[in-house]
């Protein structure tokens, strides 16, 4: 029996999605083809594998160590794997013994820098078939049915803000290398602060052509373009979609921009806020609503309300948890940065009418199909598997309790609404206590999140800073 049979996904939809694929790949005379997993910050990985052996991988997989699995943002493995229960309560992550990436077939894609390459995202298995229990790609379905089970549908559109560099001294010296390594020497395309200036965005069009170019070959549903306020930043807005859709597209897109900008002599960081003067910190807004399974309606929409019950009641779901899910929305050291008053980032829960200041804009109408909520508090490096899961849990939380989300700010940096977290410690301590997040992620997952991002916060901590230096270095 094969693992795709082990694990009950041998479906009549996915042996034709499978030999789809297998026509795309011999069709396109492909000689090698990407399989990747997405791993807990949201950072492709994966091997690549022959055309010959592709058939095989649809149906059984392809074996990886767990310690892929267990590892921060410096690419140390956080557990000690060769404890009983590799540290953490699980036999299976022993020893760094495998576990098995198992290749969507509908996610198939040739990757058009690379045309001799086909591309495909898969689930994390165990080798009797079980769903692996750290995969956040598996734990955002899980999410999704849940939803599903109560007759929603999950809606996403993404807008997503980073930066662009030039590229003029890459760090490749023997003592460059480590965990991680120097950073690359770059330089602006644009001195920025010319919002949506023709001008600025045209001295950007060479690369944002050929960006833009292989995304669309990509078939992604981009919408739009746009030169940001900061210089060197940039934002690219994606049509909304269901389900799995919109996370896959997101980490499709990250990686495919920063592979096509490396080939051209740029570089490109998700990064919220890098150390670089004058700069502007990146927001990832999600923009979110559901869709009512039995009438196919928008179930934010109402006929004489901004907001339907519904609606209002999910949004409040949102400001709750939003202490909590902040941990998933911005799960970096960094991200906490843009939090800033009068900066067109929230600094505090609350939600508003069209206005940029808020946590929770509330966008569209009564009787207006598109009436969505936008989340303003995500940061671009997010693993959207988890902010997205994050979002349906807080909520469906709301819904539940038939929570209210109190009045409309009208000027959010003034309000005495509570604050949103100052520092990945604080809004970890918030998940820690968060019941709603806990039993949707399952306390399995979030103690081993905690842990995970815990030691960044270790480590970072064991760093002198710049600030330390100036501030202590000549005082005393």
């Amino acid at each position: 029996m094969t693992l795709v049979e082990r694990a009950g996904l041998w479906t009549e939809d996915r042996k034709a999605a499978t030999r789809e694929a297998l026509r795309h790949m011999h069709a396109g005379e492909m000689s090698v083809v990407r399989l990747v997993f997405a791993d807990q910050h949201g950072v492709l990985r994966g091997k690549t594998l022959t055309a010959a052996e592709i058939e095989g991988a649809l149906k059984n997989g392809v074996g990886f160590t767990t310690t892929m699995l267990l590892k921060d943002t410096s690419h140390r493995t956080v557990f000690p794997v060769w404890r009983p229960g590799g540290g953490f309560g699980m036999k299976e992550l022993e020893g760094a013994a495998d576990v098995v990436m198992l290749p969507d077939p509908t996610t198939f894609r040739a990757l058009p820098w690379a045309p001799h390459s086909g591309w495909m995202l898969g689930d994390i298995h165990f080798p009797d078939g079980r769903p692996m229990p750290l995969c956040t790609r598996q734990l955002y379905k899980r999410a999704l049915k849940t939803l599903g089970d109560r007759g929603y549908d999950f809606i996403a559109g993404l807008e997503v803000e980073f930066h662009l560099f030039r590229v003029e001294k890459t760090r490749l010296a023997q003592g460059d290398a480590g965990q991680p390594g120097e950073p690359i020497d770059v330089s602006l395309l644009n001195q920025g602060y010319q919002y949506l200036t023709e001008q600025r965005y045209d001295e950007m069009d060479p690369i944002l052509e050929i960006l833009r170019s292989n995304v669309v070959d990509l078939g992604l549903p981009l919408r739009s373009l746009e030169v940001e306020y900061g210089p060197s930043q940039v934002e690219f807005t994606f049509r909304a979609a269901a389900g799995i859709a919109p996370a896959d597209t997101m980490v499709l897109f990250r990686s495919a921009v920063r592979q096509v900008a490396q080939r051209h002599g740029f570089h490109a960081t998700f990064m919220c806020r890098p150390k670089i003067a004058n700069v502007m910190s990146s927001g990832w807004h999600l923009h979110q609503s559901l869709k009512d399974r039995k009438s196919g309606a928008n179930a934010f929409v109402d006929a004489t309300d901004p907001l339907s019950a519904a609606g209002m009641q999910y949004m409040a779901g949102l400001l709750a948890h939003a202490r909590g899910a902040a941990a998933f929305s911005t799960p970096t050291l960094n991200g906490y940065k843009r939090y800033r008053p009068f900066s067109l980032a929230p600094d505090r829960i609350l939600w508003g009418r069209d206005n940029r200041g808020v946590m929770i804009r509330v966008l569209g109408g009564p009787g207006d199909a598109a009436t969505h909520l936008e989340n303003r508090i995500g940061e671009p490096a997010a693993n959207p598997y988890l902010y997205m899961a994050s979002q349906i849990a807080s909520g469906l939380d709301g819904l539940d309790g038939g929570l209210d989300p109190g009045p409309s700010a009208d000027t959010p940096y003034d309000s005495d609404a509570p604050l949103l977290p100052r520092s990945l410690a604080e809004s970890l301590a918030a998940l820690n206590e968060d019941q709603a997040l806990r039993t949707s992620f399952g306390d399995f997952f979030v103690s081993y999140y905690l842990k995970l991002k815990q030691a960044e916060i270790d480590r970072f901590n064991l760093e002198v800073s710049d600030w330390e230096q100036r501030e202590y270095f000549s005082l005393f």
